[in-house]
């Protein structure tokens, strides 16, 4: 058994050197999503949204899946591959959406309503996706919303501004859970258009985490994968991104003529916008991972297959737009 490692007595390690060594002797995929710091998003194999790296990396003969994302990323790759070894740099990177979203509570909020359907934000844990019916991402949120029938009630959790956004668009009346984003949640109109104000016509692309004063001054509308699709097929060369800030290293690598400008949070000036959990993932920690296998993701097979089941009517309803444009793979 190896020695535990702090970071400080990592400084001799080539972590780069011994992060590929260890992929190869372990069989791992290594996924990377768009809010990852770009030293990790440019050594992964895959780096995209959540659901379809979790989608990827079932379909490779990796023995080993390191997610360096959040925990219910992980979730989810294990969900969908279960005789993999799923691992995450850090346990501790979780999410303010699945924080806001005990498996306790949804379950006695379900059955407070028992008329209702649960559509639910893949954002969530693994426990409450097997309470849901169906899960959405934010990208097939809208065409399976509109394969429901409107006289069937609907709960929508956990995302408030992402359940709000789609009952404007489509008139849906729905009961919303109220989690939020905290890193969507920190962006600041004022700032926003005063940022507006010194690029004018310059378009803001958000994502629909995003509160309703932000929406309503965006051009577009959209997922991550959307919003990166967006910045390579947009006409002009100028982007204010009302998202986290990292997926503008994807932009920057897509389209470097162009000039991509993160929204600002609260004062204009704070790191507010940037996730604080998908920072916890660091070369350090993806390195011990690695070497140790750990920390683990272990699913209980009966919260598994319920969540799977969620997962795959997802899947199902949304075939034609689950994936398309969501997966960018390292050049």
């Amino acid at each position: 058994m190896n020695a535990p490692l702090s970071r400080e007595n990592l400084s001799g390690v080539d972590l780069l050197a011994e992060i590929n060594r260890l992929k190869k002797e372990r069989n791992a995929v290594i996924l990377a999503h768009y809010y990852q710091k770009p030293e990790i998003q440019d050594l992964a194999d895959f780096v995209g949204d959540s659901l379809e790296l979790s989608k990827r990396a079932a379909e490779t003969d990796a023995d080993v899946i390191a997610f360096c994302g959040v925990k219910f990323m992980a979730e989810t790759a294990k969900i969908l591959s279960p005789e993999k070894t799923v691992i995450l740099p850090d346990m501790a990177a979780g999410c303010s959406l699945e924080d806001a979203c005990p498996p306790g509570k949804f379950k006695a909020f379900r059955e407070a309503h028992p008329d209702h359907i649960a559509l639910t934000y893949i954002n969530c844990s693994a426990e409450v996706k097997a309470l849901s019916d169906i899960i959405v991402t934010s990208s097939s949120a809208e065409t399976i919303l509109a394969q429901i029938p409107e006289s069937q009630k609907i709960i929508f959790g956990p995302d408030r501004h992402l359940g709000g956004y789609l009952s404007r668009k489509f008139g849906r009346e729905m009961l919303l859970w109220p989690g939020v984003c905290i890193v969507h949640e920190a962006f600041s109109e004022t700032e926003l258009l005063k940022l507006k104000a010194q690029h004018p016509g310059v378009p803001v692309a958000a994502h629909p985490e995003c509160p309703p004063h932000i929406i309503d001054h965006a051009d577009y509308v959209g997922s991550t994968s959307g919003i990166l699709n967006y910045a390579k097929d947009m006409a002009g060369d100028t982007l204010i991104v009302a998202t986290e800030p990292h997926i503008i290293h994807q932009m920057e690598k897509a389209e470097p003529t162009k000039t991509f400008i993160g929204a600002p949070g609260a004062d204009g000036n704070c790191a507010c916008n940037i996730c604080p959990y998908m920072a916890l993932n660091t070369m350090e920690k993806l390195y011990l991972a690695l070497r140790d296998l750990q920390p683990q993701i272990e699913l209980d097979e009966g919260v598994r297959l319920a969540a799977k089941k969620s997962l795959d009517r997802m899947l199902d309803m949304a075939s034609k737009t689950v994936g398309q444009g969501d997966l960018g793979a390292k050049s």
